[in-house]
């Protein structure tokens, strides 16, 4: 890459599990990085392995408060993505979603910077579409338990698009649907995560429910290069684009995989179903597919089996 083609790209959560991957995208690009995370679920370790690369840099910095930094674009992906995590303190979490965008967006239009919110499909709620397309605008309890997570992104989502038009500025918004792999965190509650950890420990396999509810799971590798490709887009294109997966499973058929994969004699336990859990989900991707030209490349055997050495790497490095 040409010294003129390098940008200063600012990764907000960038020491999180996507965020961490995005960032050896971007310098891998030939680009700048500034990683910006408060380590409320992002680790140092996720990004370690950068520190010293000279186009990097590592800030210490909560999105609730302004930053003042001088970038080309932004990335806003802070925001804790797991119940367990969102759940621990919702109101932080609602801050997270609502003051970070109201801070990040404000610091784009002072730069004139291109921006990128990394929405959910957590928006459309427990669906009665399926699939979920960006038209459809979701069934959602605002008073429930998950609200903190799913009502603040919906609102970061109205803030991006109110300065879009307002302001003119330049922006992109992506629903991510489930994304696993490497340097998920393993304590996060998520199910993949759970599942793995679950089996290569010995423990009970727990499924919410029947397991029979459905979800969509696209491997990290993927989805970052959604991020990339819809970033790279003109500014015509503001999204929303749903980014995720259309393979579906049940989560009793992701239990078994991960069982066979790892060879684990664990058993499988039921335990009640969470409040609002979404019965069913999987993105209609026809919009990454005709405006990004994106589709997912990996598929759910090859993606666990990375997932599963990591986590295995992982548990025999932890006392």
């Amino acid at each position: 890459m040409r010294y003129a083609d390098t940008k200063k790209v600012l990764v907000t959560g960038g020491a999180g599990f996507l965020g961490s991957h995005l960032c050896e995208r971007l310098l891998a690009q030939g680009h700048e990085v500034l990683c910006v995370d408060n380590f409320f679920t992002g680790t140092r370790l996720n990004v370690a392995h950068l520190i010293g690369e000279p186009r990097f840099e590592l800030m210490r910095h909560d999105v609730t408060f302004p930053l003042y930094v001088e970038v080309d674009e932004i990335y806003n992906l802070a925001c804790p993505a797991s119940p367990v995590h969102y759940q621990f303190d919702p109101v932080q979490t609602t801050k997270t979603s609502v003051h970070g965008a109201i801070n990040v967006l404000g610091l784009a239009k002072r730069l004139k910077a291109k921006v990128l919110q990394a929405s959910t499909s957590e928006v459309y709620g427990d669906p009665e579409v399926h699939p979920q397309p960006e038209e459809y605008w979701g069934r959602v309890n605002p008073i429930g338990y998950r609200s903190c997570y799913d009502e603040g992104k919906r609102c970061a989502e109205t803030l991006f698009f109110d300065y879009h038009r307002q302001h003119a500025l330049e922006i992109k918004v992506v629903r991510i649907f489930n994304t696993y792999g490497p340097r998920m965190h393993p304590n996060d509650g998520r199910v993949v995560s759970n599942l793995v950890v679950q089996a290569l420990t010995g423990a009970d396999i727990t499924l919410y429910g029947d397991g029979r509810q459905t979800r969509s799971f696209c491997y990290v590798d993927d989805l970052v290069e959604g991020l990339i490709r819809m970033m790279e887009t003109g500014p015509e294109v503001t999204g929303p684009i749903n980014v995720g997966n259309p393979g579906e499973f049940t989560i009793r058929e992701l239990a078994e995989q991960v069982i066979a994969l790892t060879g684990s004699r664990s058993r499988i336990v039921h335990r009640p179903l969470p409040p609002d859990d979404p019965r069913q989900r999987r993105p209609d991707i026809a919009k990454a597919r005709a405006v990004l030209g994106w589709e997912p490349a990996v598929p759910l055997r090859e993606g666990l089996t990375r997932t599963i050495g990591y986590f295995r790497d992982f548990l025999d490095r932890t006392p």
